[in-house]
């Protein structure tokens, strides 16, 4: 089974159990919504019912069933929170996961292959993809209509328009 990864918890919070969780999601309000999560801890997969959400500064408050006492939580620390494929947000036209942008190839217009998108910088306004090709510098490209003209996961690639000083 696919999983994606909303989130790691990072502390407890109070003595009732409760985990403190650094959401990795564009929509932390998307926790109210479920009803189980799996968190991935120690190469181990464990299924928790949510019993409780609280948003907390920039953070979601969980209340597990069964985990019920600080040090329980506590054991709960650097675990990623997963779901299921299944029950991810629906996108939107022109969005797509972070995951599947890894590893396009990357080609200009006029068809030029510009490489293999090897990394995602997140910036407070778009995201840079970090573009890699050998014998060659890496290509910062940002993630904005102007550079970015088609995107087709089926074939893995990028079609990309390089703005003036991109390539310096």
């Amino acid at each position: 089974m696919a999983y994606f990864d909303i989130g790691q918890v990072v502390n407890t919070q109070g003595v009732r159990g409760e985990i403190k969780v650094i959401p990795y999601t564009d929509e932390p309000r998307r926790f109210s919504k479920l009803k189980e999560i799996v968190i991935y801890l120690n190469n181990n997969f464990y299924n928790y019912k949510i019993e409780n959400v609280r948003y907390h500064k920039q953070f979601i408050i969980l209340k597990l069933n069964g985990i019920d006492t600080m040090d329980l939580a506590h054991s709960l620390r650097g675990g990623v929170i997963k779901i299921p494929e299944n029950l991810a947000l629906p996108l939107g036209t022109d969005e797509y996961y972070i995951r599947d942008i890894y590893d396009l190839t990357v080609v200009t217009e006029d068809g030029e292959n510009l490489g293999i998108i090897k990394d995602i910088i997140e910036t407070g306004s778009n995201d840079v993809y970090v573009v890699k090709k050998e014998n060659t510098k890496d290509l910062l490209i940002p993630a904005i209509k102007q550079c970015i003209l088609n995107i087709d996961i089926n074939s893995k690639t990028m079609t990309v328009k390089l703005l003036n000083g991109l390539r310096d």
